[in-house]
Formats: structure tokens, sequence, C-alpha cells
């Protein structure tokens, strides 16, 4: 039989010329002569968000001043920027709440979870969960007294869940692998054992197609600045289911979490549904621009972005194998797309060295302890060219052994 060509860079870019969502790469800043393969950390400005920022900054603050909390609707922001949010995860608006970081978030929801399950004491998580949700759980279950964080594996969690679990909580992508939790399933199993379930999307959320009604979620969070393209440090996220909402309480009453915010009473009155998630004044330049994000990532559909980052992910898969091979690479993330998130990670013993070598290529990926390289591939922005590229440079750098300069071994404070 005759052996296949191997896919080329006319290749990657023919695929683009067929590309339904190549226009919307044109929305983003993004500097000339860099691949980016890292938006599932930080995600590029876009275009619309300099312009409003400019108008908030020059015209609703420059000249409104105080008055824009009225005349701009400032306070009615946080509601309208997660109501362009809730199709994304597939929920309603009046379920999502936009405020805060996703750490403060994650322990106002596990708070609330664990009062909603008194008498019940484990908190119940995976022993390779995002650090900062393990970080979080286990300074409540210390405030809390009487609640134990307790960690399983991966594959334990569904016989761990018995009747002393009040709350099971997850990263749905994991960070490093990008491997794919089914939260339906598990979400299912949770209820069975009388707990709930809290998932944590910030690897998800603008990616992956959720469902969190139709699959019965009770509560989730999520960070603003990776896929939703909100900025550095942009705000989070918080879902509360419907059938939460009579029940729920946070245990951060803070002023914009009233019932009547400006009545300035003096005993805290909680505001219906997920709007007592609300706390201290809404950052509104940070909103601002969270809501570009947003809509810009909502234009394409949830759908087709799923479809061309599974596309982008199985090519790069496809690339490194018969571009790379012989160096010691091996896959970290799930073989089948339908298992993994919108990233791909691989094992190297020199996995640090290596990404700050592509880094000085224009390949802009990231490492993750302790030996993964970590490849985003964020559908609205990337094109095929771009994984072509990227693999490209991989391959001299593995074969020049360029990571091996002293210059490639000093590491930073973020890495």
């Amino acid at each position: 039989m005759p052996t296949p060509e191997r896919f080329g860079r006319p290749d990657a870019e023919s695929l683009d010329r067929q590309d339904d969502l190549a226009p919307l790469r044109d929305a983003f800043i993004l500097p000339e002569g860099i691949v980016y393969l890292d938006g599932n950390s930080l995600g590029p400005l876009p275009r619309r968000a300099v312009e409003r920022l400019r108008t908030v900054a020059e015209n609703e603050w420059g000249r409104g001043l105080i008055r824009s909390w009225n005349d701009h609707g400032w306070i009615d922001l946080p509601r309208r920027v997660a109501a362009a949010l809730a199709p994304l995860l597939g929920a309603s608006a009046d379920e999502v709440a936009v405020a805060d970081s996703t750490s403060v978030n994650l322990f106002k929801l596990l708070a609330g979870a664990t009062r909603l399950r008194s008498g019940r004491r484990a908190i119940l998580s995976e022993r390779d969960n995002f650090p900062t949700d393990l970080y979080v759980a286990e300074g409540l279950a210390g405030t809390l007294g009487g609640i134990e964080l307790r960690l399983v594996e991966r594959d334990e969690i569904p016989d761990a869940l018995d009747e002393t679990v009040a709350v099971l909580t997850l990263t749905h992508v994991d960070f490093r692998t990008g491997a794919l939790h089914d939260m339906e399933t598990l979400t299912a199993a949770a209820h069975e054992a009388r707990a709930l379930v809290l998932w944590d999307l910030a690897h998800s959320a603008g990616a992956v197609p959720l469902a969190l009604d139709a699959w019965g979620v009770d509560l989730a969070v999520g960070c603003g600045y990776k896929y939703l393209n909100g900025g550095p440090g942009a705000p989070a996220f918080a879902f509360v289911g419907r059938h939460l909402h009579q029940t729920f309480e946070t245990p951060l009453q803070g002023w914009m979490g009233h019932a009547a915010p400006f009545a300035f009473e003096s005993r805290y009155r909680p505001a219906s549904g997920v709007d007592r998630l609300l706390c201290g004044t809404p950052p509104i330049l940070s909103l601002a621009a969270l809501e570009c994000g947003i809509e810009t990532v909502a234009r394409a559909g949830i759908d087709s972005l799923r479809r061309k980052s599974v596309a982008l992910t199985e090519l790069f898969i496809r690339l490194v194998e018969e571009e790379c091979g012989g160096h010691e690479l091996h896959l970290a993330s799930p073989a089948a797309a339908a298992r993994r998130g919108s990233q791909v990670s691989y094992h190297h013993p020199e996995a640090f060295a290596i990404v700050q070598a592509l880094i000085a290529r224009g390949v802009i990926g990231d490492f993750r302890e302790p030996d993964i390289l970590r490849f985003g591939f964020a559908p609205a922005y990337l094109r095929f060219v771009d994984a072509w590229d990227a693999v490209t440079a991989l391959r001299a750098v593995l074969e020049s052994r360029e990571w091996e300069r002293p210059e490639f071994r000093l590491r930073a404070k973020v890495t």
C-alpha cells in the first residue's frame, strides 16, 4: 500500500481557509510573530475591550463620576455580564453571579454547601485537584471545625461517595493534563449519595460545552481570564442551581448582596437568588473588559468552538507524533478527544527548559510541575498553521538540544 503523504504547512493553510471561525481571530490583539498557546492560562486582549475601557475610564468615570452608577448602568453590570455568560454554561441568567475571584467564590459555595448538608462531615475531592481548590477547602474545614477534607484518587471517587460526604468538589478539566471528568455521571452519583456537587469550570468555560441545568449541577465556580478573555485578574463567576435558591446561604454577607443595599439597614437581609453572592463594590473597569471577552467568544457559539478545538488538538497530537518521535515526549493528555479539554500536555524530563526555549522562538506555552509541557488551544483565535508552526519549533528545540542552554534553566516567579 502507498504511504500517506506527511501533513505539511500548505495542508494547515488549507484548513484555515475552510475554517468558519477564522474571521474571529481579528477580534483579538495578537503580537506579530507569536504563536500563543497559553490562552488556557491568560486569554489575549479583545479589540473591543480597548475602546470599551477607554470609554468607561474617560467618559463614564472621568466625566460622569459617581453619577455613572445610575446614568451608565454600573450598578447592573454584574447582572448583565452574568446574563451574557449563562448560555456558555448551559445555565439561566438568574443562576449565575459574576463577582470576586474563583477562590473567594469557592469558599462561599463550599461553606453554603456544608450548611445545607449539616450532620455530614466530609468535603470530598481528588488528590490531583487544582491546588488552590484544596487550600480553600482545607482552610474552610479548619475554620468550621467538625469538617474534614477527604482526598482520594480519581478512580476512587464513586466508591468514596457515602453518607458522610456533604459535598463533592472537582475541577471539570484537569489543569495539568486536560483530562475531562464525566460531569453528568459524577453529579448523578453524588446525588444518589445525597451529597451536593461543586464544579470548578476554570478550564472549561468558553471552550467546552456545558449543560449545568440539564445535568442537575448544584454549584459551580470559574474564572474570567482564560478562555473568556476578560484580562488578568478578571472577575470570576459562581453558579447556584435554582433548586437551591430558597435555602442557600453565603458566609460573606456584603452590602451588595443585601436585599436593599442603599437602605443601609443594620441587619443583613439577603437578596433573592444568586444576587446574595455579591459582596463588595463591583470592579467596573474589570467587568467592562470581561463583558467584551464573553461577547466575543459567545459570538462563535460553543459547539463551533468545541469542534475546532478538537480538530486543533487532534492535529497537534498527530504532528508531534510524526515530527518529534524519539525525543522522550510522552502524551499526558487523554488520547481520545471526548475525554480531553482544549489543551494538550506532554511529559518530558526537561519540560521547563524546553518551554523556555520555545518561548524564545515565539511559541508561548507553559510548564507545570513536575515535568509537563502544556499547550492550550483556544479555538476563537488560533489557526491550524499555528499548530504546525508550534510543532516545527518544538522539533527544532529537541533536535538541537537548545533546552540545554543555561538561560533556559533560570526560573522566574511565574512559570
